[in-house]
């Protein structure tokens, strides 16, 4: 008979989507303002086995994975957006040699060229607001920045939110402590 209640859950709250803290190793004041975040949608490809009534899909030999997509309030001092705009320019298309050396040197002036790397983690929390399970992205970097249009006919003010797209090579949900499988 106990086998019979093995299946069913035990815990019947449910994810709130406001429940979360993201967080970027190389931007920490993109993290504090961050107000929207997901896990990525992760695609597995497929082949196709041929068949004399029917072509059957089969499992294919990668996974993709959409871009990562953070949105954050702009602070006045814009701080947090030019940390994202810098990171950006050092190692996409800099003025000079030196933005991107910035971009890839270490305190104690040696080359790392992982530096123009971040990893970074969303942490999904539960009904009591504690860490459920975290999503580690591995190797994070920028490919997008939203502009910031100014506008001095607005009769409400709205303040200014941007969106980063980042790219990465991989990201796992791991438990609160550490195993790999929830």
């Amino acid at each position: 008979m106990a086998t019979a209640f093995a299946n069913q859950l035990t815990n019947r709250n449910f994810l709130s989507p406001a429940a979360f803290q993201f967080t970027i190793t190389k931007t920490p004041k993109v993290s504090f303002f961050c107000t929207s975040a997901s896990i990525p949608q992760i695609l597995f490809s497929t082949n196709t086995q041929p068949s004399y009534l029917k072509d059957i899909d089969v499992p294919g030999e990668k996974l993709d994975y959409d871009d990562l997509i953070v949105r954050f309030l702009v602070d006045e001092d814009l701080k947090n957006y030019m940390a994202i705009h810098n990171w950006m320019t050092g190692i996409g298309y800099p003025e000079s040699l030196q933005d991107f050396k910035t971009e890839t040197t270490k305190p104690d002036t040696s080359r790392d060229m992982n530096l123009q790397f971040s990893d970074g983690s969303l942490s999904i929390l539960n009904s009591n607001f504690r860490t459920n399970a975290i999503v580690k992205f591995k190797d994070l970097f920028p490919v997008a920045l939203t502009s910031l249009e100014f506008d001095t006919s607005v009769t409400d003010i709205q303040y200014f939110t941007a969106q980063a797209t980042f790219k990465y090579l991989v990201y796992n949900i791991v438990a609160e402590d550490g195993r790999t499988r929830l």
